[in-house]
């Protein structure tokens, strides 16, 4: 009984993550209710696949840790791109090739993340927060296309949403702050109802069992530009997954090797893979259930796999997941803008000490999140150029991630000696 009140909790910590990125994706492209309540179960039925996947150790796949994966955030803006420029099938086709890309380098990445060093992710992260924000206040204002968009309900709805989450977590601690942004949905969601502003017919309309389909939204279509992304967006993931693993290895006093890394980055790639398939979405780490082992102390993988397992069960009961369907646009903008803000705090907060530590270092900062939020201001900016050229450049998280990557590899994988005594001597300064 002490297991599945510990599993509840950790299903609790993430489950607001695991909603809100099918919500927010499929909300922003205009999917009925109907796609939308599908969209949302069998995202949680694969979280709760993927999570089994890492926790069962084996020599293939599968770190043998109590790691949970969900939603990736950092696939949001970019899913909605390519949904709205190519539609939901190139989703599904650029998160399958993102899937094999990674089972393909999951031996070798662990040799590539030197390519990605903290400059590098965390302006790629920074990117991503920056260009999600107009998602959010587009909400706010009642959604993209609203009659009465910027109406005073609406604003004080999204603001109260906001105002809720930030007394949650200013004044809780704990348990009760890391699902703060879960219980000011739901308290935005209540007085929205009391308005007559909810609309439940979804709930009622939705079956209580159902079985989920491959290919749910068709067959899926491929574009080199949305491929690209998704890869990137995967490798990102990876990186991030990578901190989660060695965060929960010094929890558990586990040392975690190469073979390791390899058999976790496997596990992720075919999840990626089965949600192509089954038409959810890619997966990372969730590092809110790292801080929950911490405060506990508890770091049981049983206590994962059950939760993995009540993932699993709620998966299959679409009026469990029509109930997240109902929450009104404003309430949802305001949890997104706090969510959102939170991403590029994150990223600000990589890149804190790497900017100080060089001169190269700003130069990677400034030039990658001045490109990144140029093509998503001015995206025509490339309208010239031949289509091949355009797969770069079309995206502004692609745009800025090459050209983070592309810095660093002239800042600090070419350098002479010399140079490097330069940069210690601009540390030291520091």
């Amino acid at each position: 009984m002490k297991s599945f009140t510990l599993a509840i909790q950790h299903l609790l910590a993430m489950y607001a993550g695991a909603i809100l990125v099918p919500l927010i994706v499929g909300s922003s492209l205009g999917l009925s209710s109907t796609q939308l309540t599908y969209l949302v179960a069998v995202d949680i039925f694969m979280c709760g696949a993927a999570t089994i996947l890492q926790v069962v150790k084996n020599n293939y796949f599968g770190i043998g840790l109590p790691v949970v994966l969900g939603c990736t955030f950092t696939a949001v803006g970019p899913m909605i791109a390519i949904g709205s420029e190519y539609g939901v099938t190139a989703i599904y086709g650029a998160i399958l090739v993102s899937g094999l890309f990674v089972l393909v380098i999951s031996r070798f990445f662990s040799k590539l993340v030197r390519f990605f060093p903290p400059v590098v992710t965390g302006s790629v992260v920074t990117i991503i927060g920056i260009t999600l924000i107009p998602v959010a206040v587009q909400n706010m204002g009642g959604g993209q296309g609203a009659e009465d968009f910027g109406s005073l309900f609406h604003l004080s709805l999204a603001f109260g949403t906001l105002g809720g989450i930030i007394l949650l977590y200013r004044f809780t601690r704990g348990f009760f702050q890391s699902i703060s942004i879960l219980l000011g949905i739901a308290a935005g969601t209540v007085t929205a109802f009391f308005f007559g502003r909810v609309d439940t017919s979804a709930v009622t309309e939705a079956s209580f069992f159902h079985i989920i389909e491959p290919l749910y939204f068709g067959v899926p279509t491929f574009h080199w530009s949305a491929i690209l992304t998704m890869i990137l967006v995967a490798m990102v993931s990876l990186v991030e997954s990578t901190g989660v693993y060695f965060a929960i290895g010094d929890l558990s006093d586990q040392e975690i090797e190469e073979q390791d890394l390899r058999n976790g980055y496997r596990a992720e790639g075919i999840a990626i893979l089965l949600g192509g398939f089954f038409n959810a979405f890619p997966y990372t780490a969730f590092s809110q259930n790292v801080g929950l082992m911490n405060m506990t102390g508890v770091k049981s993988r049983k206590v994962i796999f059950i939760m993995g397992g009540l993932l699993l069960g709620l998966g299959l009961l679409p009026k469990a997941a029509a109930l997240t369907t109902i929450i009104p646009t404003p309430v949802l903008g305001g949890a997104m803008l706090a969510m959102f803000g939170m991403v590029i705090a994150q990223g600000i907060k990589m890149l804190s000490k790497e900017a100080a530590a060089s001169p190269e270092n700003s130069m990677i900062v400034a030039c990658s999140i001045g490109m990144g939020l140029g093509v998503t201001v001015a995206p025509e900016l490339f309208a010239q150029l031949p289509n091949s050229v355009q797969i770069l450049t079309s995206n502004g998280i692609v745009a800025g991630s090459l050209t983070a990557i592309g810095l660093n590899i002239i800042f600090h994988r070419t350098r002479r000696p010399a140079e490097k005594k330069t940069e210690a001597v601009w540390q030291e300064g520091a």
